[in-house]
């Protein structure tokens, strides 16, 4: 294996011999109170929009750098500045860049594809709509049908009086449950197939648990859509978005750009190359960074090709873009004393959760990983908490496609379905409520969207537990 070794400040790393430490840290020595940053953050998003949205709307960026610091400050006092700027490259350049990279390819292309005409919100079009983007999900990703079927959907229903519940319902089916059945879904699962799971081996082992979940919930929200659609008013007296004679594309050659980032996601869990680049102690390797250029490439020429009727018909802007990267840079800095307690398995301070998805005979517990995977996946990043449990059943793909193939399936699960408990649990979720905001649908607050999860999807949830994962 080749590696390329870059000699960045040579003059000031000689002063840290820290950097010499792998990026990695022993969690078990760390206490709980290391998790304040990255509870705080969460509790900033969550209630700092009620109590004061004004200050948030405009600070939210500070408010992310600051609960960085609060974490970064004292872990290089404590641990070094050299370990500090390790684990501050590996985040950012294993995690954070590709991550955002992805997103922003997924935004923009997708952002510039504008369905022509004016479709009207009924509750049978509206359920048409999430049923498509939900088989969308598991081929161009949550966050590319998101972005593709957001807008529309919003427009369909904008001379209605009561739309929040369609965005909620959307970032259930869509924005998480929609994205189970192969690696390009969600990340959780990409990961997975990184570590050796095979393609298709989501879509043949938990295809009856997203049939439901995605069933039923089509269901549950064609009953609550038609209670709205037939009450008195519902409907304005003027739509603010005109008919149209023709339904059709503006943008299109950018599902050629979708067909070319599918291309660059599944090139890199394909491609096997010895060519590695260390940086402070993180690995990059050449398909991920070829991945990564490609994925630029693939934003520029969207923006260069995308005609300017389509981002204009579509109100393009990059603010929620800039809300999501600028919220989930402060929440993959401060979440890295969290991940790291976590993989110290029984030994941390979070062995307890550990301990609790082991049966007594030290045999995997399926209904609990995929408990524990989902609460975890509910306001950690869940790609990262897949892995977490991954390693926690063995790690070894082998046998946890064959002998604990339940218990696989239950981690893939409860990392994806369980995303959508919270605005925090996937990326595409915070996204979609950005969108919706901005085109003026009142949205749900934090704890009011949980009130939604929790009436709808636990129980779901519950039922679930008792069918495959006893």
């Amino acid at each position: 294996m080749k590696r390329y070794r870059w000699g960045l400040a040579l003059g000031w790393l000689a002063l840290c011999p820290g950097l010499a430490m792998a990026a990695e840290f022993d969690g078990s020595q760390l206490s709980a109170i290391w998790g304040v940053p990255f509870a705080g953050i969460l509790l900033s998003i969550a209630v700092m929009p009620l109590l004061a949205p004004t200050f948030w709307h405009h600070h939210f960026g500070k408010v992310a750098a600051a609960w960085s610091l609060a974490f970064l400050l004292p872990f290089a006092l404590a641990f070094g500045p050299g370990t500090a700027l390790v684990n501050f490259v590996h985040a950012l350049l294993a995690e954070y860049i590709p991550f955002i990279i992805l997103l922003t390819a997924l935004f923009t292309v997708a952002g510039g594809i504008h369905i022509r005409g004016n479709l009207h919100g009924s509750p049978g079009l509206n359920t048409a709509i999430l049923a498509i983007g939900a088989v969308l999900a598991s081929f161009m990703g949550t966050t590319g049908a998101s972005m593709l079927m957001i807008r529309p959907l919003i427009r369909a229903n904008d001379n209605r009086r009561h739309k929040a519940h369609v965005v909620v319902f959307f970032i259930f089916i869509v924005s998480n449950a929609g994205g189970s059945l192969t690696p390009l879904g969600d990340p959780p699962l990409f990961l997975g197939f990184l570590k050796g799971v095979d393609f298709f081996w989501t879509l043949s082992h938990i295809f009856p648990e997203t049939l439901f979940l995605v069933g039923v919930l089509l269901a549950l929200f064609y009953a609550m859509d038609s209670w709205y659609y037939h009450r008195r008013e519902e409907i304005l007296p003027v739509d603010p978005t005109p008919d149209s004679k023709r339904i059709g594309f503006e943008g299109a050659s950018n599902f050629w750009l979708l067909g070319a980032i599918v291309g660059l996601v599944l090139l890199s869990g394909f491609w096997k190359s010895g060519v590695v680049f260390d940086i402070l102690g993180t690995e990059v390797g050449l398909p991920g960074l070829v991945r990564d250029v490609g994925l630029l490439i693939v934003t520029l020429v969207s923006l260069k090709i995308t005609p300017l009727d389509a981002h204009v018909n579509n109100q393009f802007s990059w603010a929620p873009m800039q809300e999501v990267a600028k919220l989930f840079a402060g929440i993959f800095l401060t979440i890295i004393p969290v991940i790291a307690m976590l993989k110290a398995g029984v030994n941390g301070p979070f062995g307890a959760v550990v301990a609790a998805v082991t049966r007594p005979d030290g045999s995997p517990d399926p209904a609990m990983y995929f408990w524990a995977a989902g609460a975890l996946s509910s306001f950690l990043d869940n790609a990262p908490t897949y892995l977490v449990f991954f390693n926690t059943a063995g790690g070894d793909p082998a046998i946890l496609m064959t002998t604990l193939a339940p218990t696989l399936a239950a981690i893939s699960a409860g990392a994806v379905f369980m995303g959508a408990n919270t605005y925090i649990g996937n990326a595409p979720n915070l996204m979609v409520k950005a969108i919706a905001e901005d085109r003026g649908v009142k949205m749900p607050s934090f704890f009011g969207y949980m009130l939604w999860s929790g009436a709808i999807l636990l129980p779901l949830f519950v039922v679930m537990t008792f069918i495959w994962f006893r």
